[in-house]
């Protein structure tokens, strides 16, 4: 059974880059800079965040079961403390700055941003990690990039009792119809309010069946050609739009949903050098930093062009090209000292064994 899955540390790196890139093109479009939606990999963030779902997914449910295989139950108190000093500090250290960004910076140097929502329904929804129904409330980009971490919060403060109430083969059937009934509830539109907010459980708890899999089944090893028909999609998934192009929402949405575990299956199949490359993992590592600081990086490097840097003069590929290295540079600074000066700190209090 393998523990330290391969890989996969990387491939976050490359998903919280896709984000970037997709959100520095539309506040790149918004401002009225240069920039280029027409390239599909420039487009593809949404899709990144499903694929952090179901990667997410995977792990924290093969972590789940693989505690219920070993000890016969699971710590609900191990696994919240573990949640809580990683995902907390920097959750509401960005919530909170973007509250006073938007709130009290901005106004303070002649910007008025008309809010729609009240502080307490700020500090009620993203307190509460609610921060998907706080987004259509459209707080701004630094505090919107947080819904997807209140879908994944939510969720798991529903499964990992799961996990302590149910035997493993009841837990294996409650997250096939889970799936089934939730993918069909959400895309028919039969309960209106989880497309509303956003809530793509089934991105979860489909990876989760995937991962128990590989768990009953260690010794199953995907045949090459079909590692390759894979890998091959993966390229035409984010260089393309035909897919999202040619197929009705739901279709895109199952289609995304099986794939993205196939995806990982076939990602810790084997090492691939090129994604144990060790700055690529140290990347991967600080990928939670990237993915929550690139908005507070956008907002500084397009003040700063605003300010300095006559932009409607300069070429405009040198300037797209320019003007994204300077967000994704800017934001792996911000990452590395977050990660090491910050949320190390909580991590490490987050793994210590209690006396």
């Amino acid at each position: 059974m393998k523990y330290n899955l391969p890989n996969i540390t990387s491939a976050r790196f490359f998903l919280a880059l896709l984000v970037v890139l997709f959100h520095v093109m539309q506040f790149a479009e918004k401002r009225g800079f240069p920039s280029n939606t027409d390239w599909a990999i420039l487009n593809k963030g949404t899709e990144a965040v499903f694929a952090f779902f179901s990667l997410s997914g995977f792990l924290i449910i093969r972590n789940l079961y693989l505690e219920k295989l070993n000890t016969g139950s699971v710590s609900i108190k191990d696994f919240y403390k573990r949640r809580i000093f990683r995902i907390f500090p920097l959750y509401y250290a960005v919530l909170i700055f973007g509250l006073l960004y938007y709130n009290v910076i901005l106004p303070y140097f002649g910007f008025e941003i008309e809010r729609l929502y009240s502080y307490t329904e700020a500090i009620l929804l993203g307190g509460t990690f609610f921060s998907n129904i706080l987004k259509t409330y459209q707080p701004g980009g630094i505090i919107e990039v947080l819904w997807s971490i209140g879908i994944e919060e939510q969720f798991y403060i529903l499964i990992a009792p799961c996990f302590l109430i149910f035997s493993k083969k009841n837990i294996v059937w409650l997250l096939a119809v889970f799936s089934i009934v939730y993918f069909i509830l959400y895309n028919f539109d039969v309960i209106e309010f989880l497309k509303k907010y956003v809530m793509y459980f089934y991105f979860f708890s489909v990876s989760g069946l995937f991962a128990i899999f590989t768990i009953q089944y260690p010794n199953y090893k995907i045949p090459n050609w079909i590692k390759i028909s894979i890998y091959a999609f993966v390229l035409f998934y984010f260089f393309s739009d035909w897919i999202l192009e040619n197929t009705a929402e739901w279709m895109y949405q199952l289609i995304s949903t099986l794939f993205f575990p196939l995806m990982i299956i076939s990602l810790i199949s084997q090492p691939i050098s090129f994604l144990e490359n060790k700055t690529l993992k140290y990347f991967g590592k600080i990928s939670y930093g990237i993915y929550m600081l690139h908005a507070i990086v956008m907002q500084i490097v397009g003040f700063m062009v605003l300010k300095f840097i006559p932009f409607e003069t300069i070429n405009p590929n040198l300037f797209i090209i320019s003007f994204t290295f300077a967000n994704i540079i800017l934001t792996l600074i911000f990452a590395h000292i977050s990660y090491q000066y910050f949320e190390k700190f909580f991590l490490k209090l987050g793994h210590k064994k209690e006396d």
